[in-house]
Order: C-alpha cells, then sequence, then structure tokens
C-alpha cells in the first residue's frame, strides 16, 4: 500500500523475466504483500497481480498445498476469506488420503512456530490456539513438513512427526544468517534440505550428496 509499492511489483517482475522457463515459479502471499491484516481488496490485488492466495499442486506423486497464513493471523476484517480457506483445506486433505501421496508438503509465509510446538504467541508465529488446531490437522492428514518465511533467521522444529522449517531471508537479515536460500530435495522415502548462503552456492554449488539424490531422482 505504499506509494513505491507499483514500482516494486513491476522489479520484481522484471527480474523473474531472466527465470529459465523450465523452473516454475510458486507464489506464496506473505504480510508485505497482503497486510498483517488483510482485507478482501489487498487479497484481490495479490490474486490480480500473482496468482491465487491459496492452491494445490502434484509433481511427482507428491501433493503440495499453498496457504494464505495472513488468514490465520488476522482475519477480522475478512473472516468469510478464512472460512473458504478452511473449508478448501478440509477438501484438500480429504483428497490427498484418498490418492494415498507420496508426502504431502506444506508452503506458508508465517511458520506455525519457530522452535517450539507450545512456545508463546508472537509476531513471528501463529497464535496458540489457532496453530494447535493446524498442527493436529496436519498431523492426522500425515503432512511430512511445512515451510515458512517470515522470521528472516532460520529456525524449525518438529510436532509429531510434522516438521517446521523456516528459512532465512536472501534480502533483509534479522539475525546472524547470511543472505541465502534453502534447496529442498524431495526422494520417495524422505524430505532433505540445506541452507546455503549465496557466496556458498556461487563459489561451491550444490554439496555432491544432493546432486546425487537428484539425480536418482531423474
Amino acid at each position: 500500500g505504499t506509494q513505491w509499492r507499483n514500482d516494486q511489483e513491476q522489479d520484481l517482475k522484471n527480474v523473474l523475466k531472466n527465470t529459465d522457463q523450465n523452473i516454475p515459479l510458486v507464489f506464496v502471499s506473505g504480510n508485505h504483500d497482503i497486510g498483517n491484516t488483510p482485507t478482501r481488496e489487498t487479497v484481490d490485488n495479490y490474486c490480480k497481480n500473482w496468482g491465487d492466495d491459496y492452491f494445490s499442486f502434484w509433481v511427482g506423486g507428491v501433493f503440495f498445498l499453498v496457504l494464505n497464513s495472513q488468514l490465520y493471523f488476522d482475519s477480522s476484517q475478512c473472516p468469510e476469506l478464512k472460512q473458504a480457506q478452511d473449508v478448501w483445506l478440509n477438501e484438500q486433505l480429504a483428497l490427498a488420503e484418498k490418492q494415498k501421496c507420496k508426502h504431502i508438503i506444506v508452503f506458508q509465509h508465517i511458520p506455525l512456530f519457530l522452535r517450539k510446538p507450545d512456545e508463546d504467541h508472537d509476531y513471528f508465529n501463529l497464535e496458540k490456539s489457532v496453530r494447535q488446531e493446524i498442527m493436529e490437522k496436519f498431523q492426522k492428514a500425515g503432512v511430512k513438513a511445512v515451510f515458512s518465511g517470515h522470521y528472516h533467521r532460520n529456525a524449525g522444529g518438529s510436532y509429531r512427526g510434522l516438521e517446521m522449517v523456516v528459512s532465512s531471508a536472501i534480502g533483509c537479515q534479522l539475525g546472524e544468517d547470511t543472505h541465502g536460500l534453502r534447496v529442498v530435495v524431495v526422494t520417495d522415502e524422505k524430505i532433505i534440505h540445506r541452507y546455503y548462503s549465496l557466496s556458498e552456492l556461487s563459489s561451491q554449488g550444490i554439496e555432491k550428496e544432493l546432486l546425487d539424490m537428484l539425480a536418482k531422482q531423474n
């Protein structure tokens, strides 16, 4: 909603045009896209520019869910949108159960928790009762991992077999991590991930162990 927003969005679109066409880009909405307290207007504007704010897709027998976590953080201005996502999510998890997928993986901007499932609520995680309901729903459905950002630092933990992975930022750092990104390899049996600094990637690339796993998948 700032005066620079349109120019920033156009800058990002211009940069992304240089991405190899064989790499699909998946966008996950966050607080800087639709606000800490989203409205129908901010969500509609995001969808117009970047696509749906929540959706699912399949890759190689793995089921991926992309959620709008701002609706779990504060849906006071658009309760009907949260309700619609809840109904959709329950349908998707029921579908996944019938399809017998290899893994279910979730992407959402705000982490369920940063380190412990019962930690106190603050700006960087979800409110405790909301968190508990989602964790139980995911765990029951067999979700293996939730990948999030928002914290601008690396963090994570687990809840009864559900792994919470929090990745630091490629841009603004709030902690001790370096600018970087997380590489994730999904095999039939497991999900492996490593955070790489940009300097590591440019000087050494991805480590051989992960490359070998990728080669086997292909």
